[in-house]
C-alpha cells in the first residue's frame, strides 16, 4: 500500500515539476528591434587641415645706409611707434666733417669757374678781332667747360654728404610696434656691403595672417573667402576664426613634397596671437548649414530577406497587405538617387530619395522625405521569452549572492 502511495506521490511531483518547467521554459516568441532616426536639419561640411605660421600683415626691417656708431636709441622691444618717429641716431661728427669738406670743394670749384669764365670772355672778344690764335681761344673754352663740370661734380658730392648726414637719424617708416631691436647704444654698424637691420617693425598686431602650407592634392579645393578655424599651442582651449584671402601659385618643394602657400586673415583684437606661432588650421571647403540631412547609415541599410519575410508574417493582415512580399531593391543609374526605409507604426516601406553633398557621415536630402519622417538605420530579429521576470525569480534557479531579500 505504501508503495502505491509512493508511486502516486512521485507521479504528482513529476506533474508539478513539468507544469513549472513548462511555465519556465515557455516557447520563445519572435520580436523585432529597430534602430531609427528622424529626418531633421543639420550641417554638412568637408574640411582640409594644414599647419601654418602666424605673421603680421606687414613687417618692415629698418636698417641704416651709412656706417657709424649708434649714439642714441629712443625705442625698445614692443614700443608703439608712429610713422616718422625717431628710432635711433648715429654719431654725426664724421659725417659733418665730410659735409664741410665737400662744401669747401664746391666753393673752390665756383671760384675756378668764375676765373675761367672771365678768361674765356676776354679771349672770345679778342678772337673776334683776330688778335689771338685759335688755339689760345680753344684752350680758354676748354678750361671754362672743365671748370663747370668740376663744379657740378663737387656739388653732387656735397649733396650726397648732406643726404648721408640725414641718414644718421633713423625714423620709423610706418605706424606699428617694435618686434626686434638688433643694436645697442655705442655699437658700430657698417653699411659697406649690405644694409644691417637695426629694427623690425610690425604695422598692426590686431590684424594678422596665417601662412598655411596646403598639399598639392588639396589645393584644388581651396577658394577665396572660405571659412577657417585654427588653434595655437599657446591657447589650446580657444578656436580662432579666419578666412582665405590669398592663394599663391608659387610651389614650395621640400623633400620632393609639393605644397602651396595659402594666406588666411586672422583678426587678433585681443592681441593674444603673436608672430611666429604655429597654427593648426581647418579650412571648410564645402559647408552647408541648416539643411535637411539623413544619416549615411540609413542609405546603406537593406533588411535581410529572411528577417523581412518573418516580420511580414508577424503583422496583422491589414498591415502586411500594404507592404511588398519581398524587400525591393532600387535599380537606378542616377548616382544621386538612392532609397531609405521608413517606419510608420508597424509598417515599413522603401522610399526613393535624391541626395546631394555629404561629409561621410550625413547626406544632404534634396527630395523624397519630409521633416520628422522616421527612417530605419538597422533591423534585427530577436528571441524573447515571456514572463522573463517571473522566471528569473523561480525558486529552482540559484540566487545571486548578495541579492535583494524579502
Amino acid at each position: 500500500m505504501k508503495r502505491k502511495y509512493l508511486y502516486y506521490g512521485s507521479a504528482l511531483i513529476l506533474i508539478i515539476l513539468g507544469i513549472l518547467a513548462f511555465n519556465f521554459f515557455k516557447s520563445a516568441e519572435q520580436t523585432y528591434s529597430f534602430e531609427t532616426a528622424k529626418v531633421g536639419k543639420g550641417t554638412i561640411s568637408n574640411t582640409i587641415t594644414a599647419t601654418g605660421t602666424l605673421e603680421a600683415i606687414k613687417t618692415v626691417s629698418v636698417g641704416t645706409q651709412v656706417s657709424g656708431v649708434i649714439e642714441k636709441i629712443t625705442v625698445d622691444f614692443n614700443s608703439q611707434v608712429k610713422k616718422g618717429q625717431l628710432l635711433a641716431q648715429l654719431d654725426e661728427t664724421p659725417l659733418l666733417a665730410q659735409l664741410d669738406q665737400s662744401k669747401a670743394s664746391v666753393d673752390q670749384a665756383e671760384s675756378q669757374v668764375k676765373y675761367m669764365k672771365a678768361t674765356f670772355d676776354r679771349y672770345k672778344a679778342l678772337i673776334q678781332k683776330k688778335l689771338i690764335a685759335q688755339t689760345d681761344y680753344d684752350l680758354a673754352e676748354y678750361n671754362y667747360n672743365n671748370a663747370l663740370a668740376q663744379l657740378k661734380n663737387t656739388k653732387s658730392v656735397y649733396d650726397k654728404n648732406k643726404i648721408n648726414l640725414a641718414y644718421a637719424r633713423i625714423y620709423s617708416p610706418i605706424d606699428g610696434v617694435i618686434l626686434n631691436r638688433a643694436v645697442d647704444e655705442g655699437q658700430t654698424v657698417a653699411a659697406s656691403f649690405s644694409t644691417p637691420t637695426l629694427f623690425t617693425i610690425a604695422n598692426d598686431l590686431t590684424q594678422m595672417r596665417v601662412e598655411a602650407k596646403i598639399d598639392e592634392a588639396d589645393i584644388g579645393q581651396i577658394r577665396m573667402n572660405q571659412r577657417v578655424k585654427f588653434t595655437v599651442d599657446a591657447y589650446p582651449e580657444l578656436k580662432f576664426d579666419g578666412s582665405v584671402s590669398e592663394i599663391r601659385m608659387q610651389p614650395v618643394v621640400t623633400n620632393n613634397v609639393v605644397t602651396y602657400t595659402v594666406i588666411i586673415n586672422a583678426p587678433n583684437p585681443d592681441v593674444k596671437l603673436m608672430p611666429g606661432m604655429t597654427a593648426s588650421t581647418t579650412i571648410f571647403v564645402n559647408e552647408k548649414v541648416d539643411i535637411p540631412v539623413v544619416p549615411g547609415k540609413a542609405l546603406r541599410f537593406t533588411p535581410d530577406q529572411t528577417v523581412y519575410s518573418a516580420y511580414l508574417k508577424s503583422l496583422p493582415g491589414e498591415v502586411s497587405q500594404k507592404m511588398p512580399k519581398t524587400a525591393p531593391v532600387l535599380d537606378t543609374k542616377d548616382t544621386k538617387s538612392t532609397y531609405v526605409w521608413v517606419k510608420n507604426g508597424q509598417e515599413i516601406l522603401q522610399r526613393d530619395v535624391i541626395i546631394g553633398s555629404n561629409d561621410g557621415i550625413s547626406y544632404e536630402l534634396l527630395s523624397g522625405l519630409s521633416q520628422g519622417d522616421e527612417i530605419i538605420l538597422s533591423m534585427a530579429a530577436e528571441k524573447a521569452t515571456t514572463e522573463t521576470k517571473k522566471a528569473a525569480k523561480s525558486p529552482f534557479m540559484p540566487q545571486r549572492p548578495g541579492g535583494a531579500r524579502r
